[in-house]
């Protein structure tokens, strides 16, 4: 699978489990927790292939998205600490909707950007058969992927 359109497929996996929580409702603590749980899964793989893999072919193809990348790492970083605290949170407290909101806000500022912003740029810098090889190393490192977020390297930076 192409690079780019797997990255993509993971921002609506994510979106999805975005809306499940949205419709939760207040007191479906359960539910809730599951979609948390859920997510800090999903978010902690995509922003490990992104850093371990897609940036580092993106940087080097398209040398304009540095800028973009760097950008993204630190977003990663927000992102996974808000992860962090909401794997131990729980679902009952006060903090845990505010923070789940957060992280949908912070996610989805985070994809429109790559989405619209650069993505166009590292597919046209790339072509097909170079993002078709880059999806293959992608598929490849997720089994690698930690399941801790403060595991994901831009945690720490």
């Amino acid at each position: 699978m192409d690079g780019i359109v797997m990255l993509r497929d993971d921002h609506k996996t994510v979106e999805k489990l975005f809306k499940e929580f949205e419709r939760a409702g207040d007191d479906a603590y359960d539910r809730k927790r599951d979609i948390a749980d859920q997510v800090i899964r999903e978010l902690t793989t995509h922003t490990w292939i992104e850093e371990q893999v897609f940036y580092p072919a993106a940087r080097e193809a398209a040398p304009d998205t540095k800028d973009h990348v760097l950008e993204s790492v630190e977003e990663h970083h927000a992102v996974l600490w808000m992860l962090s605290e909401l794997d131990g949170l729980d679902p009952t407290d006060e903090r845990f909707d505010a923070k789940m909101t957060v992280l949908m806000e912070n996610v989805r500022h985070h994809v429109e950007e790559e989405e619209q912003d650069w993505f166009p740029d590292v597919r046209k810098a790339m072509g097909r058969k170079r993002l078709l090889e880059l999806g293959d190393r992608m598929e490849a490192a997720r089994k690698d992927a930690p399941g801790s977020p403060l595991a994901v390297p831009s945690a720490d930076a």
